[in-house]
């Protein structure tokens, strides 16, 4: 395909060509609905036909995929879309769908033959990039003082084992240490982990029939089910905080990363769960 042909308008119906691969209910009235409502505006052309370029079916893809992955009221998305600047680049991306797409690649690997978790792999992945570090070297990785961790501890966000701290401590730390710069203390953190330990409480009662089996990869498939619950949780957490963001009039996505697998999933198997008494 020549560059002239592409950057072409394009009619309805090659429209609907790109986006049913995505969207198989895609139609010209909802197309016709979409522009009705103000969030579209093809050209036309001198005969009245709509005339679409390709920053239209961007557009589009968009918002189709706003709907579908976020559930996100045409109200909201157009919101978000106004938002943009005037520069013509392209829509940012929400956490949201960034765990979205994070999922659906996970879930699409899985599906591959022979991606079924490795029972060899479970008690390895579950030491997998464990760094143990002194109170010292946790301070200074995540940029902290000793009061801030102090106070992390006594709300029982950051928790040690003997005198060593883990990766996932330093984690906290972090994200912690960035909340204070908005003037988030501890305290203020008590309901992010009291919903955290019932995200994990779900998983482990989800997945408990499977660590009942006695079959060899019974444990493995289990955590990698509860890994992905937990993913699936994260994305549904991002999406309800997101839609009440764009309610209050505080729309417009965050740069994200690109989607990645989670990192328990690339050794084919998460860790195993830890109940939210004994981490």
């Amino acid at each position: 395909m020549t560059a002239a042909r592409e950057s072409a308008a394009l009619n309805i119906g090659e429209v609907l060509a790109r986006l049913r691969p995505e969207f198989p209910d895609i139609s010209p009235s909802k197309i016709r609905f979409l522009e009705a409502e103000g969030l579209i505006e093809p050209a036309r052309s001198r005969s009245g036909y709509r005339q679409f370029a390709l920053a239209d079916v961007e557009r589009l893809r968009y918002i189709l995929t706003a709907q579908r992955d976020e559930y996100l009221p045409l109200r909201v998305i157009k919101e978000r879309l106004d938002a943009l600047n005037g520069t013509g680049g392209p829509v940012r991306q929400t956490l949201a769908a960034a765990l979205g797409a994070a999922v659906a690649a996970d879930e699409a690997a899985r599906q591959q033959p022979g991606s079924g978790p490795d029972p060899g792999n479970a008690e390895k992945a579950g030491t997998a990039g464990s760094t143990a570090m002194t109170r010292a070297e946790l301070l200074e990785a995540a940029g902290i003082d000793p009061d801030r961790l102090a106070e992390l501890e006594d709300y029982g966000l950051i928790r040690r084992s003997g005198r060593h701290y883990g990766a996932d401590a330093l984690e906290v730390a972090r994200a912690c240490a960035a909340l204070a710069k908005f003037g988030v203390g501890a305290r203020n953190l008590r309901g992010i982990k009291a919903a955290a330990e019932r995200d994990i409480s779900l998983a482990e009662q989800l997945v408990g029939p499977q660590l009942r089996q006695r079959g060899a990869g019974a444990r493995a498939a289990a955590a990698q089910d509860a890994w992905q619950i937990a993913a699936l949780s994260l994305w549904l957490h991002a999406a309800l905080v997101e839609s009440g963001l764009d309610e209050a009039g505080l729309a417009g996505g965050v740069i994200v990363p690109p989607a990645a697998a989670p990192a328990a999933q690339q050794d084919g198997v998460g860790g195993g769960l830890r109940s939210a008494s004994s981490r």
